[in-house]
């Protein structure tokens, strides 16, 4: 991270994402996708690119804040699978996919990337997924 520098959310996740609140040390962000229950943790930090950039207190944290995510997530929504996914190949701002999985989903085995359009939620669609990871966002959302 650059001294001075100041965070800000890269434009690609602003817009396939919606903002459910901010962790310690992340920005927790719904993929706008129905298909898959997929939420993103985003280091709100700037200038970091990859998991070593942060320090060992950053690393441990995110991955603190991943492990309570992926297991309230599975806990919630009883997934076969929770993958976990640092890629950047499209959007550069190191960011963590936590995606739901179950066997027969449209992508299954393989991965959801590029296999579908994504599905936008709909109002009522957005409040039940907000209301079903409340207590999961709960343990992670700082005041």
């Amino acid at each position: 991270m650059t001294q001075g520098q100041k965070f800000c959310l890269h434009e690609r996740l602003a817009a396939d994402t919606i903002s459910l609140g901010r962790s310690r040390l992340c920005e927790i962000r719904l993929m706008n996708d129905k298909t898959w229950p997929w939420v993103l943790l985003v280091p709100a930090l700037a200038g970091i690119r990859e998991i070593y950039e942060l320090n060992p207190e950053q690393q441990s944290q995110l991955v603190q804040e991943s492990s309570a995510l992926g297991r309230g997530m599975m806990e919630v929504f009883s997934g076969d699978k929770m993958n976990v996914a640092a890629l950047g190949n499209m959007v550069p701002q190191l960011h963590l996919h936590h995606i739901v999985r179950f066997e027969g989903d449209p992508a299954w085995p393989g991965p959801v990337w590029g296999k579908q359009p994504p599905v936008p939620y709909d109002e009522a669609g957005l409040a039940e997924v907000k209301r079903s990871l409340a207590p999961v966002l709960s343990q992670l959302i700082i005041a």
